[in-house]
């Protein structure tokens, strides 16, 4: 039985049903994958794959010839509500 891995890629570049397409596109064509689903509101990419058929360097190099860079570090959310501090 394969060892399934599942794994959620930041894609910052991910931002219409044209990207979805060209990121499934690419990765679907890929030996190994067993799903994808690329979301928009989140910019990610969630994928199964069987690492024993495929690496997480033939995913990102893949992503990055499809035009979409994978993001090393999720970017910082800032704080949007909440008391301000006084620091003073």
């Amino acid at each position: 039985m394969a060892n399934i891995q599942d794994v959620t890629l930041s894609v910052p570049d991910v931002s219409c049903e044209h990207c979805v397409k060209t990121v499934n596109g690419a990765l679907g064509a890929l030996a190994g994958v067993e799903a994808i689903s690329t979301d928009i509101p989140t910019k990610s990419v969630h994928l199964r794959y069987d690492p024993s058929q495929l690496s997480m360097q033939q995913i990102e190099t893949t992503l990055d010839d499809a035009g979409y860079t994978v993001a090393k570090e999720p970017s910082p959310t800032p704080r949007t509500s909440g008391k301000s501090l006084n620091l003073l």
